[in-house]
């Protein structure tokens, strides 16, 4: 199985935590759609012969910006250059401000088969000061539009960790999505990035986050919220009704080979990394005029390779298989890291199976970005 993203870096308006690479001119959609339509024939042997794609993912940027023709003339293509699974998981990140009833039924009526709809509060205040799109009414009502057009599968991003006088508006929030029920829940904590509004603002002191112990605890609420109301942590960001799982980002997590499409797309075949540049004008002239992907290869060394298993399992609620670490890229932590394991596990931060699973509890997930970093290998 094969996984295929797309990256659409365009946006209405920038939103002040985002450092995602895109876009609020919208003069190079059409040409750009072009491209990432050309890139598909460029690269379309990057996952070998044999690949078929188990999941298809519209990121950005907002994807909800393209027009029906424009998915059309994409799903053209990859139905050229690829064979897609039957029951492909189709997804397409949206913004509410997008999902009118008259969009929601043009989506519908095409193959994407789930919905990740980036609300990230019901809470106006908190909207304005991320300059998000979108109103608190509309919050609700895309989700409401999309399940009553058919869309079944749908994940919901909130953010949580945002200056409040108190944990109030969080718990609001939690119990207005929960009376959505929706399948999936993606809860991120407000991260200042460099290069955003909310970075410079920082750096100015007009802008000050909340305490990490206001973060934790808000974390510390989300969990006992979701487990209340049945919903299975399976990775640290992402939530679940039993079985509800992302495909596509699970396939991430495990190393499943996936293709990047578009400006600032990553890819991964097993062996090496691709990075597509960062930049929409180039990109499509390379594209376009000299049938050329402008992208950065990366071959991964055996250390990179365990680096990465370790980021992305430790995330996970299957956690990081000791035994395979050791065996297949020849990294032995129960030997080598004897004493941090234990430390972990004295201080109820992570557990290790039987049959050598090492595994976050709750107080962990606080500290994965930290415990990672310490597991990592140096490279020779």
């Amino acid at each position: 199985m094969a996984g295929l993203y797309l990256h659409i870096p365009f946006c209405k308006q920038a939103c002040h935590y985002c450092d995602f690479h895109f876009s609020t001119s919208m003069g190079l959609k059409s040409r750009l759609v072009d491209a990432l339509t050309q890139e598909l024939a460029l690269r379309a042997d990057y996952l070998g012969p044999q690949s078929v794609l188990e999941t298809i993912y519209f990121g950005g940027g907002t994807p909800s910006l393209l027009t029906a023709t424009e998915l059309d003339q994409i799903f053209n293509a990859i139905h050229i250059h690829f064979r897609v699974a039957a029951d492909a998981e189709i997804t397409l990140e949206a913004n509410p401000d997008d999902l009118t009833a008259a969009k929601v039924r043009e989506l519908a009526a095409s193959p994407i088969n789930r919905l990740s709809i980036g609300l990230q509060s019901f809470h106006e205040p908190h909207l304005r000061l991320m300059n998000r799109a979108h109103s608190a009414i509309e919050s609700t009502a895309a989700v409401q539009l999309a399940q009553e057009a058919g869309f079944e599968n749908i994940s919901v991003d909130l953010i949580y960790g945002v200056p409040a006088p108190d944990h109030g508006i969080w718990e609001e929030d939690l119990a207005k999505v929960f009376a959505l029920q929706v399948p999936h829940l993606s809860c991120y904590a407000l991260t200042v990035e460099p290069d955003t509004v909310f970075g410079r603002q920082l750096k100015k002191g007009t802008f000050r986050p909340p305490p990490d112990e206001f973060v934790a605890r808000q974390f510390e609420m989300l969990l006992a919220e979701l487990a209340r109301h049945g919903y299975q942590q399976y990775e640290i960001s992402n939530f679940c009704q039993p079985g509800r799982e992302s495909r596509h980002n699970s396939a991430y997590w495990r190393g499943v080979p996936y293709l990047g499409l578009g400006p600032s797309a990553h890819s991964f075949n097993g062996v090496s990394r691709q990075y597509t540049l960062a930049n929409n004008p180039q990109y499509v002239t390379s594209v376009l005029e000299q049938h050329e992907v402008p992208a950065t290869i990366e071959f991964l060394s055996p250390t990179d390779r365990a680096n990465e298993y370790l980021m992305t399992s430790l995330r996970t609620a299957r956690g990081t298989d000791l035994r395979h670490l050791h065996t297949s890229l020849g990294v032995n932590l129960v030997a080598d890291r004897a004493d941090y394991l234990k430390y972990l596990q004295t201080n109820g931060w992570a557990t290790i199976s039987a049959d050598e699973v090492l595994t976050l509890t709750d107080k962990g997930k606080l500290l994965a970005d930290q415990i990672t970093l310490e597991l990592f290998q140096e490279a020779e």
